[in-house]
């Protein structure tokens, strides 16, 4: 995002700087020790398609939440909001809603390019991961939302500041042990009425959450992973 330009605005809150609370700087060497330990513990991460049934507290899935809602984001709008869907029958509900969208792309939405490049992920039209996993978490991003103050304003790098916050989510989820999905149907408009949304609020991903069935499996081509040689370039 680029750097903002502070303007002070009629009705607007003022600029006012406050000292940076509390970042710590650390040595250089424990600076490489948890950039490691980080690394370490998120490559463990995976895309999981078996789900157990087996419950999660719900303070663990809101903890992980309001970690996600530390976010950078536009404006500092936090243009986002997490429908989180526990109740079996929405969770029927979603599943066959999705499942009518999966059909469809894989009888031919999608476009034979597509279904080939998803030929070594295993997927198909059938997701009972919606309804098996104890908790779906349906990301939406905020178009318009209120302030705390309850003024309804206009939000803004939407797509980028929701996208950072679903990012957070998944590696505080994983930190806590869980496993975890990130489900697109296409279309997904289908998840503003099931989740009670306004038709304006957008779904990004429906994340599906919880542990890993007995015997889970993924598929090899998800462990190919590009060397940083390929995804970085240091100028």
């Amino acid at each position: 995002m680029p750097q903002e330009t502070r303007v002070t605005v009629a009705a607007t809150k003022e600029y006012h700087p406050v000292p940076l609370p509390d970042y710590v700087e650390l040595p250089v060497e424990e600076m490489r020790r948890r950039a490691q330990a980080f690394y370490d513990e998120i490559r463990t991460r995976h895309t999981v398609r078996d789900f157990s049934s087996r419950s999660v507290p719900r303070d663990i899935i809101e903890t992980c939440i309001r970690a996600a809602g530390t976010a950078p984001n536009g404006a500092n709008h936090q243009p986002w909001h997490f429908a989180v869907i526990g109740d079996p029958a929405v969770k029927r509900r979603i599943r066959e809603a999705a499942e009518v969208e999966e059909r469809a792309f894989y009888e031919g939405r999608a476009g034979e390019e597509w279904l080939q490049a998803l030929a070594p992920l295993g997927t198909d039209a059938e997701k009972a991961f919606l309804e098996e996993a104890p908790w779906l978490i349906c990301v939406f991003g905020e178009r318009r939302s209120r302030s705390a103050d309850g003024v309804r304003r206009k939000n803004y790098y939407v797509p980028e500041s929701v996208s950072i916050a679903t990012g957070f989510l998944i590696a505080a989820l994983h930190h806590a042990g869980l496993a975890t999905l990130t489900h697109t149907p296409n279309p997904m408009s289908f998840l503003n009425e099931l989740c009670g949304r306004d038709p304006h609020d957008k779904p990004y991903i429906l994340m599906v959450v919880g542990y890993p069935k007995e015997g889970a499996t993924i598929p090899a081509h998800a462990m190919e992973k590009k060397p940083l040689e390929e995804i970085a370039t240091f100028l």
